[in-house]
């Protein structure tokens, strides 16, 4: 067998439909379900076809298992989506199969159908992420159908976010920021923007467009309305910490612990989602302020007053 022939065992695993991704490939491994040639393989081992691979039937757990215990504030449904109203700090879904908790969760355990109304299983009919530490309004399918077509919209750029944010700082005027973001080299979670340079980043970096408008100023803080017309990772952080105005709260992008918020919270809250509903036509939700947000807004007000 020329090496040319042979391949990485993950690789072998998603090929032959054993996985269906290169982190369900790694857990087959870890979890010794995978045998080469009657030995216990290791990850980076490559296989050919004179190999005799064997995997281990189990009978594995859905994902995204329903989770009763995950309170859940309904902001809006119809017969093909839902939007409800996530809680700062709780993740939107599972990372790893089995996990609870999770808002997805929480979402399942009322509405079953939509554990199957999307392409990737951990995030069942999700059509859009929040950051852990973000609140607001959260768009999901009920329906395959719903779903595809939702996540088209999404890319079009006809589906529209309003968040509002608190910054530190006091800005006067409207600002569109446009800078492409990417991942920083050494660091797992953190963003930044191609101004910073190329070098610092990895890979390609993606177009993000994001347009700002303040309401008003509180104290040492302004009030914005910020509205993302792209869906990079942390845009919205990287984009106002990037133009001198960081999130109240966010650690991650230059702001200093903010007193009423618990570690990883920051003041970004989704206020309201537009969007076409296949059921219902064009719909606008709004989701209430989180209450910790709020008791920042009245104390900053109480203190200038």
């Amino acid at each position: 067998m020329r090496n040319a022939d042979r391949e990485r065992l993950d690789q072998y695993l998603i090929r032959t439909g054993f996985a269906d991704s290169r982190r369900a490939a790694r857990e087959l491994i870890d979890q010794h379900r995978v045998s080469v040639n009657g030995r216990r393989p290791h990850k980076g081992d490559v296989v050919g076809g004179e190999d005799r691979v064997e995997v281990a039937a189990q009978a594995l757990a859905p994902t995204l298992l329903p989770d009763a215990g995950v309170p859940i504030e309904l902001l809006y449904s119809d017969a093909a989506v839902l939007v409800v109203n996530k809680p700062g700090l709780m993740p939107c879904h599972p990372l790893k199969r089995g996990e609870t908790g999770t808002l997805m969760n929480g979402v399942v355990a009322r509405f079953r159908e939509v554990a199957a109304a999307g392409e990737a299983e951990r995030e069942g009919g999700l059509i859009h992420r929040l950051d852990n530490g973000t609140s607001g309004a959260l768009l999901i399918a009920r329906t395959p159908e719903a779903h595809a077509r939702l996540r088209r919209e999404l890319r079009r750029g006809t589906i529209t976010r309003r968040y509002q944010a608190l910054v530190i700082g006091r800005m006067e005027n409207e600002l569109e920021l446009d800078e492409p973001i990417g991942h920083r080299r050494g660091g797992a979670r953190r963003m930044g923007t191609l101004s910073a340079g190329s070098a610092r980043l990895r890979g390609r970096p993606r177009p993000a467009s994001t347009r700002i408008e303040p309401l008003r100023e509180v104290g040492p803080f302004t009030l914005l309305a910020v509205t993302p017309r792209t869906g990079s990772r942390h845009q919205i952080r990287v984009h106002l910490a990037n133009a001198g105005y960081p999130i109240v709260g966010d650690t991650l992008y230059g702001a200093p612990p903010a007193s009423g918020l618990a570690e990883g919270r920051f003041w970004l809250h989704l206020a309201q989602i537009e969007f076409d509903s296949p059921a219902n036509g064009r719909t606008i939700v709004s989701a209430g302020l989180a209450a910790e947000l709020q008791a920042i807004l009245d104390s900053a007000v109480e203190e200038i007053s």
